[in-house]
């Protein structure tokens, strides 16, 4: 089997040069990185990440930890990571974070404190100080996403701003009567993401001078599902019904948009569903919605924690509010006469 000696012979450079070509590592001109790369092929030589791995304390492998992967939002911040660590020549480590405060701990404190990993991303997960300062103190370099991490590079979006923002949207066109389907007590162990959310839609009904009406405050479990039962309880009664509804995420929301249909309810003619997170059935169920990327937001976490590895023990704690996108479609009107 070819080595780089014979890489390098073939492709009339240095060994070294040759090793910082294929490594992506160090100053290369394009014309030497295409030569060496041309030569790697022509002999069939694949790089010893072993070796590498050995020479430079480094693994290439990322851990990152979820609640969860079965919900959306999770498997898409996932997709982003996994994609920016490819592009980057790193593999990844993804570590499943909900089966309670036994595997918690033996993640935290026994895999990553292994140095199987060279830096760590932790999605929706309040880590403590003390877990915190653990991976610090073995120079691996940690970025959250969803909340505050003290000491820890962070990603976040504006839940209370963002949730206001949607049912002011709902005040402009002329809604009075506005409802909110908000997630139950499993989903708030964390950043307490449904609270936050709930607050911003009491928040801009305050404002606007609103009534808040207790029956009108449902709570599913984050999936289509679950909210497509909650929405049949909120819209099947006789009384008065709403004229919208704030879903604190795009999958509540179409299980509300099925429900309404189930009772002979049009959108946005006589119901308006607002959503939030940037689901991609959104689209297809022309739901207007406040987009916040996690693709994005996983590749925005791989690019700090790369940028992390060079700035050693001087390296910047910096905290990113992630850029969001309003869209608005079809599933959102005035209110009916």
């Amino acid at each position: 089997m070819a080595g780089i000696k014979d890489v390098a012979e073939q492709a009339g450079l240095s060994i070294a040069t040759v090793s910082r070509a294929l490594s992506g590592k160090g100053h290369v001109s394009p014309a030497s990185r295409a030569r060496a790369k041309a030569a790697a092929v022509e002999l069939g030589f694949v790089p010893s990440y072993q070796a590498s791995s050995l020479a430079s304390g480094r693994t290439r492998n990322i851990g990152v930890l979820v609640p969860t992967v079965r919900r959306w939002y999770f498997s898409s911040v996932v997709e982003g990571v996994s994609a920016a660590l490819l592009d980057a020549g790193y593999d990844l480590t993804l570590y499943n974070i909900t089966e309670g405060a036994v595997r918690r701990r033996s993640i935290l404190q026994d895999f990553l404190l292994r140095k199987r990993v060279d830096a760590v991303i932790a999605v929706a997960l309040a880590l403590t100080e003390e877990e915190i300062s653990q991976m610090l103190s073995i120079d691996r370099p940690l970025v959250g996403i969803g909340g505050p991490l003290p000491g820890a590079s962070t990603i976040r979006v504006d839940d209370h701003g963002l949730a206001e923002a949607a049912v002011n949207h709902l005040i402009r066109l002329g809604h009075t009567r506005i409802a909110h389907i908000t997630g139950d007590s499993l989903n708030e162990p964390d950043f307490k993401i449904p609270s936050t959310r709930r607050a911003g839609y009491e928040e801009a009904m305050k404002a606007a001078g609103l009534p808040l009406r207790p029956s009108w405050v449902v709570r599913a479990d984050f999936t289509v599902e679950g909210a497509y039962a909650a929405a049949r309880s909120l819209l099947g009664g006789t009384a008065e019904r709403p004229t919208a509804v704030f879903a604190a995420s795009d999958e509540m929301a179409i299980g509300t948009i099925l429900a309404a249909r189930d009772f002979g309810l049009k959108v946005p003619d006589d119901l308006s569903v607002i959503g939030l997170d940037g689901h991609e059935l959104g689209e297809l169920f022309g739901l207007t919605t406040i987009d916040q990327d996690p693709r994005g937001q996983g590749a925005l976490a791989v690019r700090l924690l790369l940028q992390g590895f060079d700035g050693g023990a001087d390296r910047a704690v910096v905290g990113t509010e992630y850029p969001i996108r309003f869209v608005i479609r079809r599933s959102t009107a005035v209110p009916p006469a």
